[in-house]
């Protein structure tokens, strides 16, 4: 034996070479080159008929009309009241409300829709059937959108008549207008009837505390109470005229908020502090007396004074509520009077001279490359079935003859 061969055999063996699993580029392009006219033909076909078919589209104009809603809704009444300025931005309050979306909202009514189908008879020049369609396709007609940085509501139509389009987005404008005037002068005058219900009562307590008043100086004459016990009355009666504010500011709230509202339990706490000062100014309990307190409690005044200070004390009240709800009043008989609207139009719609769908060549290219990619998927799913050998073979063509449609 050579020593070539010795070497030989003490060499190991070989192991065989593994298949290549890595994708090969060149294959790929063999698989679409052979398939081309697949392809190809695919895309052709799909490109005339997509052409063809958005030439049938009518082409739809849109119109926008801009509004630009109140920040905040308010009234001339808290500058005019001062301190209790909180029961006259009660009576500021409107349905109008000061944010975008309670305006889309009321666009988007019933209301609103009924008054633009009958306006333009949309019933009979769209040939909808029954009032359900009408409001359906007028909400995929019309859209409302509020800037998210700057607030402002764009209402937009759209219509294949450009003259439509903006004849009825301003025509959104005029009856958001109409509603929200309606709305405010309804609330206004709910306002004005209970402050005048109320300002009745008020001024016939003014007169009896008048005249108890005057029967009792006729009776005891002139009596001179210290100026101590004179600034109790004054605070007394600064805080009876805030507690009935309060009071009557609470009635007005829960004439459309519930018990749950914040606003409402915010109110009974400032009713029930108040309550809480008022007597302690007035009922100070015997031998106690509070360091910090400046005045002396009303019932350290001798009797006949005392008497006396409720009198004036009861006056006082009735007073200052009298005057508030006197103001408050004329404030809203100026609000109902008003019959303005609370936004401002910044641009009316114009018929546009540009179609703004359909988008005709976004979708020509989008249905080309679809149908592109699908017969590439299928060029690579027949180049698979081609290759298959033995068994799976056989298992492939069973899948296609399941495929097949059969009667």
């Amino acid at each position: 034996m050579t020593e070539d061969q010795k070497n030989f055999k003490s060499t190991p063996d070989l192991a065989p070479p593994e298949p290549d699993d890595e994708i090969n580029l060149l294959d790929l392009l063999l698989v679409l080159v052979r398939n081309k006219w697949l392809i190809i033909g695919s895309c052709a076909v799909t490109f005339i008929l997509a052409c063809i078919y958005t030439l049938t589209l009518p082409n739809i104009f849109t119109a926008n009309a801009r509004l630009l809603p109140p920040q905040k809704e308010s009234s001339g009444l808290s500058s005019m009241l001062g301190n209790m300025g909180g029961l006259a931005a009660m009576a500021g309050i409107s349905a109008g409300g000061g944010s975008g979306e309670l305006y889309v909202g009321m666009l988007q009514s019933r209301a609103i829709a009924d008054r633009i189908i009958e306006r333009f008879d949309l019933m009979e020049r769209f040939e909808w059937e029954t009032r359900s369609d009408a409001y359906k396709n007028l909400n995929d007609k019309a859209q409302f959108n509020v800037g998210k940085t700057d607030g402002i509501l764009t209402i937009s139509v759209d219509d294949e008549d450009p003259r439509l389009a903006s004849d009825m987005a301003n025509a959104y404008v005029e009856e958001l207008k109409a509603l929200n005037v309606r709305l405010n002068l309804d609330s206004a005058g709910r306002e004005r009837q209970f402050l005048e219900g109320r300002l009745a009562v008020v001024e016939t307590d003014l007169i009896t505390a008048e005249e108890r008043l005057k029967n009792f100086q006729q009776e005891n004459k002139a009596i001179k109470i210290d100026e101590q016990v004179q600034t109790i009355i004054e605070a007394i009666s600064r805080l009876r005229g805030q507690l009935a504010s309060r009071e009557v500011e609470l009635g007005v709230a829960l004439s459309y908020q519930t018990e749950q509202n914040p606003q409402v339990k915010s109110l009974r706490e400032s009713i029930a502090q108040l309550k809480e000062q008022i007597r302690r100014l007035e009922e100070s309990p015997e031998g106690q007396r509070v360091p910090e307190d400046i005045f002396i409690s009303t019932s350290e005044v001798p009797e006949l004074g005392l008497q006396y200070v409720r009198l004036m004390r009861d006056f006082k009240v009735q007073e200052t509520l009298y005057e508030l709800l006197t103001r408050q009043l004329e404030v809203a008989k100026i609000e109902e009077a008003k019959n303005t609207s609370r936004f401002q139009v910044l641009d009316e719609a114009f018929p546009p001279d540009r179609k703004s769908k359909p988008k005709r060549a976004l979708m020509v290219l989008l249905a080309t490359f679809a149908v592109g990619f699908l017969s590439v998927l299928v060029a690579f799913m027949r180049e698979f079935g081609r290759n298959l050998e033995g068994e799976d073979r056989q298992r492939w063509e069973q899948i296609k003859a399941n495929l097949r449609l059969r009667s």
